[in-house]
């Protein structure tokens, strides 16, 4: 028997290729057991028990960005995470890790080092995380979903996604999805999502763009996150054309809501650009203004391809969303020509290959 513990955590960018693995690793050997290691305050807390993993937690240990007493602390607050870290991995008799980044990784990763056990990483970004940069250094496997991510001895294998998105298809699922969602059967349906925590950019501009988008027949999905969902969100439908408004926190199986839309409005995480790209879904692409550019880098290729557009945060007015959806959407043969663009270019096997080679290293 194998026993494999996952570590990461904190965003969905971690969490969906953790679950996504997780899935391929029962199904390349029903007899492995899964221990998935996040933080309590990360979305995992949520969604990993929701997949039916066993999640267990270590003390969060955020990597501070300037001279101040968290730097000065976190030694001590890291050798507390260490010391947890051990605990699970040998309570669970590990025989290897694979991390995939976030706050909850590096404890495990430097556990499992100090104890002998295999480590795989893998890096969902073209720009990896400090916890991934660190753990490649001495990790067994690095894989990672860019072929052009700096990482030492790096492995190609693409981003899991869960066999849901993989082998998703949009068309048969279109009218049970649209149903299930409250969406009509017939029209464009344009997607709107910031992620698992929203954007307020876009949700401002579709905001202000809204009332024209249902003029002109396009039903919305607005996936607007928990903390942005108030008791004043509420749906609404125009008189004349018919197209809805469809208001929710959060959208637990993206594979619905894939299939119910014809083109989304969203940031362009690693896992959101590989998804749509997987399933053939158009995109237009606003990355997140902050950090070190990665969400831009994210979605290079697939704009290079022809698969999605991208639009700068600053540039995100009303009217630049409103005329970027209406030339896409209303256009069927620009829609068909994006989703087979993005189809071509990623690989949807990313999942099955790292649980292999985590396989193979726990059986060395």
């Amino acid at each position: 028997m194998v026993n494999v513990i996952l570590a990461g955590g904190g965003t969905a960018g971690h969490i969906s290729p953790m679950v996504a693995t997780a899935e391929a690793l029962r199904a390349a050997d029903p007899t492995v057991t899964l221990t998935c290691v996040g933080t309590p305050k990360g979305i995992e807390s949520r969604v990993v028990p929701e997949a039916g993993l066993e999640l267990t937690f270590v003390p969060a240990v955020p990597f501070p960005r300037a001279l101040n007493l968290d730097l000065l602390t976190m030694p001590a607050r890291l050798t507390v995470a260490v010391v947890a870290a051990r605990r699970i991995l040998s309570r669970n008799r590990a025989g290897v890790v694979v991390g995939f980044g976030g706050y909850a990784s590096l404890p495990v990763y430097l556990a499992a080092r100090s104890m002998g056990v295999p480590v795989v990483v893998h890096e969902q970004n073209p720009l990896p995380g400090l916890a991934n940069r660190l753990a490649a250094r001495f990790a067994d496997r690095v894989c990672v979903s860019f072929p052009s991510t700096p990482l030492p001895r790096p492995e190609y294998v693409g981003l899991p996604v869960r066999s849901a998105i993989s082998g998703l298809d949009r068309t048969a699922l279109r009218g049970p999805a649209r149903q299930e969602l409250g969406l009509p059967a017939t029209g464009p349906v344009l997607l709107v999502s910031g992620g698992s925590q929203g954007a307020a950019s876009i949700n401002r501009a579709l905001d202000e763009a809204l009332a024209e988008l249902l003029a002109a027949g396009v039903s919305v999905l607005h996936v607007l996150g928990p903390k942005n969902m108030t008791a004043t969100t509420i749906g609404r439908t125009d008189v004349g054309s018919g197209a809805v408004y469809v208001p929710v926190a959060y959208v637990d199986r993206m594979e619905r809501a894939y299939a119910a839309a014809d083109l989304m409005v969203g940031r362009s995480g690693a896992g959101t650009v590989v998804e749509t790209a997987v399933v053939g879904l158009p995109g237009i692409f606003v990355p997140l203004p902050h950090g070190n550019g990665e969400q831009a880098r994210n979605a290079t290729t697939l704009v290079e391809a022809g698969g999605c557009v991208l639009v700068a945060d600053r540039d995100l007015t009303a009217r630049r969303l409103r005329d970027e959806v209406l030339r896409i959407i209303l256009n069927p043969d620009l829609l068909s020509r994006m989703g087979a663009a993005g189809r071509g270019i990623v690989p949807r096997d990313a999942a099955t290959k790292v649980a292999a080679i985590v396989l193979e290293e726990a059986r060395r």
